[in-house]
């Protein structure tokens, strides 16, 4: 038996291979970036082969790191980016060079045709697919029958990115709940296919994926990956889990409410839950928990760290020039420089959606903007209201949450952004919720997959390890005076957000 195990996060921008000890405790991790392609507007694809080659160098760059011999790992699964479709034949031969990823929407006429049959609130209500409809992955399918029909035709299954990796891997092919449940057909509740979405979309039913549990084993590595990897013959590939829900587990959201937050470029709210947080008005996306008899649902904007980047680029350009000099981190240095200002930035407001509305806004054309600009308002106060601004759309949607079940009352932070003390600060406040920070930050995706493998292989009799994985370095509890401030300010920014979304609907105008 090996002694070591790993994991990768197939994500967006690359793949990250991290290797663990069989006590999940991360000893390395190397990351190989892949590029999107956009061929047209709402284009978004990428290269599989891109992500097969990710996957064998990240790896042997790893065990060339750690200098591990490939026949000590034991097993490995993926976390793997949602509402893949990617079509293959009978010999696993890819059938497209590239494919579309989660954020491509060509597929809105298709939407349009699905539900010209099938009632729009009774889809969501059954599947909890939150998103806007052209990103999930039947509508894409339906893209390719009305636009390749003969590609189309000659797949023999069209599946998920991780599902593609797994199949290099072991020349099966399968895909688990939580991946089924972003594909448009999947019934939440039944934990299965919905035939009645099957046949309105007109796709072929055996051109999806059978489904397993995320912890089964799919086999052995093939000879030819193990080659290519450089892992030992023996390492046993375990099916794994979308990003969201291998996130959530490795979040330690392994109970009933537990909740975190996740800051990153974009950045969202997950509660895990025996039954999904559904609510048509909101429109939260739920994605089938990893663990069986759990569900994940959260609510999310789409810029949150791109809020702050856009900010350091166009309003400190000096500071991103003094880092590259060798100076102190841009960021840190806007933090120092927020830290200057009050809380509520004296009276200033910013709106973070500038890569436009979710599902949870009143309209996705909304776009950012700052709000009680004054001639009294410095840098600090705009680096500060961004940072606020961010934390108040998001407590905005953490209080839909808040109505449908019963949250702990610590909210644990992971992602790029829990790595900066006055962000924890604010969140706390804004919250109004203990804020909890450990040694995991942008490691939750990478945790969860191994801890599937862990489980799957017999390794970890259950999941309950994720708590003692997980080392609190700080809690931080509200502020009273800063939330009383933050609570009346949440007011205006809700007020202003639905006064925004009629203006950026009025501006989508042509210009010529």
């Amino acid at each position: 038996m090996g002694n070591r195990m790993i994991s990768y996060d197939l994500g967006t921008g690359g793949n990250k291979a991290s290797l663990y000890d069989l006590d999940g405790n991360c000893l390395a991790w190397v990351f190989v970036p892949y590029k999107t392609i956009y061929p047209q507007a709402g284009w978004h694809e990428q290269r599989p082969v891109d992500w097969w080659e990710a996957v064998c160098e990240s790896t042997r760059r790893l065990l060339e790191k750690t200098g591990e011999n490939g026949r000590n790992i034991e097993c490995l699964a993926i976390s793997g980016h949602s509402l893949g479709a990617v079509p293959v034949d009978r010999n696993g031969v890819l059938l497209r060079d590239t494919t579309p990823i989660w954020s491509d929407t060509r597929a809105v006429r298709e939407a349009e045709e699905f539900f010209s049959r099938v009632d729009n609130d009774q889809w969501y209500m059954t599947t909890g697919n939150g998103f806007p409809a052209a990103l999930y992955t039947v509508f894409k399918i339906m893209w390719y029958k009305n636009n390749e029909y003969q590609m189309y035709k000659n797949a023999y299954k069209i599946i998920g990115t991780k599902d593609y990796i797994n199949y290099k891997l072991t020349g099966i092919i399968k895909t688990d709940h939580s991946y089924a449940s972003g594909s448009g057909v999947y019934d939440l509740k039944a934990n299965a296919y919905h035939d009645g979405f099957i046949e309105a979309s007109g796709i072929d039913r055996e051109k999806l994926p059978d489904i397993v549990l995320s912890t089964s084993i799919l086999g052995q590595i093939t000879p030819k990956a193990a080659a290519e990897t450089g892992l030992g013959p023996n390492v046993l590939v375990v099916c794994g889990g979308v990003d969201n829900s291998c996130m959530a587990l490795g979040a330690k959201n392994i109970e009933e409410g537990r909740v975190y937050t996740s800051l990153g470029s974009s950045a969202w709210i997950a509660v895990s839950s025996s039954e999904p947080v559904l609510d048509l008005k909101a429109k939260p996306y739920v994605f089938t928990h990893v663990i069986p008899g759990l569900y994940t649902s959260a609510v999310s904007i789409f810029s949150a760290g791109t809020s702050f980047t856009w900010l350091r680029d166009n309003l400190c350009p000096d500071l991103k020039e003094s880092e590259a000099r060798g100076g102190q981190n841009a960021y840190r240095m806007m933090d120092m420089l927020a830290e200057r200002s009050p809380a509520g930035a004296n009276r200033l407001i910013f709106n973070p959606s500038l890569a436009g509305g979710t599902s949870q806004d009143a309209s996705a054309n909304l776009r950012g903007a700052y709000i009680g600009l004054d001639l009294k308002h410095n840098r600090e106060d705009l680096i500060r209201a961004c940072m606020e601004g961010i934390a108040m759309n998001l407590r905005l949607r953490l209080d839909v949450l808040r109505m449908h079940c019963s949250l702990h009352d610590e909210m644990l932070l992971v992602g790029g952004g829990s790595k900066s003390p006055l962000y924890r600060r604010i969140f706390a406040d804004v919250y109004n919720m203990d804020i909890i920070k450990t040694n995991i930050d942008q490691d939750a995706a990478a945790l969860g997959a191994v801890a599937v493998a862990a489980a799957g292989c017999g390794i970890w009799k259950d999941f309950s390890r994720m708590d003692s994985i997980h080392k609190t370095a700080e809690k931080l509890k509200p502020d009273t005076d800063n939330n009383r401030i933050y609570e009346r300010l949440l007011k205006v920014f809700d007020f202003a957000a639905h006064s925004l979304s009629e203006i950026s609907d009025k501006l989508c105008f042509p210009m010529d």
